[in-house]
C-alpha cells in the first residue's frame, strides 16, 4: 500500500524552502546595495541575511531528516532532529542578539556619531527586506500554528527578531538623511535583541524540555482521558503515560475491558479508540494496552 503524503510535512517543507528561497533573494539584493553605496549598514544587514540562509537551510535539514519513517534503529522515528535544531537555532539566536546588543550599546556611547551614507538605495533595499521577511514570518507562523512544527517556529523567531533592525534600519537612514540623527538605529537594534533573547529563551526551554522527554501539554492529556473515560466498552483506564519529540506526541496508555469478551471484540475496542484520539490530536502515536477490568 502506498504511504499517504503527511500535510503536515508537507507544510513545513513549505515554509523551509520558503525560508531558504528569501534569505538568497535578501543576500543577492544586498550584495546589490553594499556594492553601489558602500554602505556599512547595508554591510551588517548583509551579513546577517547570509546567517539567516545558513540556519535556514541546517532547519531544512532537519526537518526533512525528521520526517524520515522509523527503523529498527530508531523504532520511535527521528522527530527528535527538530528539537536538537531548534536548541541549536535558540543558541546562535542567542548569541546573535548579545552581539547586536553590544554593537548597538557601544554605538550609541561612542563619543562621535558614526554618520551614514548613501540613505536611498538604503532605504529601498530595506523596505524590500522587510517586504519580503514579513510575508515569510506570516506564513511560517501558520504552518508552527497547524503542525506545532519547532525547526519552523524557531526560524520564524530568527525572521521575526529581523524586522525590527530592518526597520530600524530605515527609520535611521531617514532621520540620518533628514535630521541627521544617527542614534535611532541603536536604541531600535536594543529593543530588538531584548525580543529575540526572549524568544529564543522560551523556544531553547521547549526544545530541551522535550528531549528531555517532557509530558505533553496538560490540556492534550486531558482530553486523551476524557475521550477515553467516555469510550464505550472502556471499563476504565491507568497509567497513561506521554511525553513529546519534535512536533509528535508519544502516547502509552493501558485499558480495562471485560474479560469475558471475545479478542477480535476487544481488538476492535482499542483499534476504534486509538482512532479517535489520534483523529482529535494528529501528532500523537498512540499504544493501546489491554487489561481484563475487575468488574463487581
Amino acid at each position: 500500500m502506498a504511504r499517504r503524503p503527511n500535510p503536515h510535512l508537507r507544510l513545513a517543507l513549505s515554509a523551509g524552502l520558503a525560508s531558504i528561497a528569501v534569505a538568497s533573494t535578501l543576500v543577492l539584493l544586498k550584495l546589490w546595495a553594499l556594492g553601489s553605496t558602500g554602505s556599512l549598514s547595508v554591510a551588517a544587514s548583509l551579513a546577517d541575511s547570509g546567517m539567516d540562509l545558513m540556519v535556514s537551510l541546517g532547519a531544512m535539514a532537519a526537518i526533512v531528516y525528521a520526517a524520515r519513517p522509523a527503523d529498527d534503529d530508531h523504532a520511535f522515528g527521528h522527530t527528535s532532529a527538530e528539537d536538537l535544531a531548534a536548541l541549536a537555532q535558540a543558541v546562535f539566536i542567542l548569541i546573535s542578539a548579545g552581539v547586536i546588543a553590544w554593537a548597538a550599546t557601544a554605538r550609541l556611547l561612542a563619543p562621535a556619531p558614526v554618520a551614514l551614507t548613501a540613505e536611498g538605495p538604503g532605504i529601498a533595499v530595506m523596505v524590500v527586506s522587510v517586504a519580503l521577511t514579513l510575508g515569510l514570518v506570516l506564513w511560517q507562523g501558520r504552518v508552527a500554528r497547524r503542525t506545532g512544527n519547532r525547526v519552523v517556529a524557531a526560524d520564524r523567531l530568527h525572521y521575526l527578531g529581523d524586522l525590527l533592525p530592518n526597520i530600524g534600519a530605515i527609520l535611521s537612514l531617514a532621520a540620518s538623511a533628514t535630521f541627521g540623527l544617527v542614534a535611532v538605529d541603536s536604541v531600535v537594534a536594543i529593543g530588538a535583541a531584548g525580543m529575540l533573547a526572549v524568544g529564543a529563551l522560551r523556544i531553547g526551554s521547549g526544545a530541551w524540555d522535550a528531549l528531555m522527554d517532557r509530558r505533553a501539554d496538560p490540556a492534550v492529556i486531558a482530553g486523551i482521558a476524557e475521550i477515553v473515560r467516555d469510550w464505550p466498552g472502556v471499563h476504565g483506564f491507568h497509567d497513561l503515560k506521554t511525553r513529546t519529540a519534535g512536533s509528535r506526541v508519544f502516547v502509552n496508555i493501558h485499558i480495562e475491558l471485560d474479560g469475558d469478551q471475545s479478542l477480535r471484540e476487544a481488538h476492535a475496542i482499542g483499534a476504534a479508540l486509538r482512532s479517535a484520539i489520534v483523529a482529535a490530536y494528529p501528532q500523537a502515536d498512540v499504544i493501546i494496552h489491554k487489561d481484563v477490568a475487575r468488574l463487581t
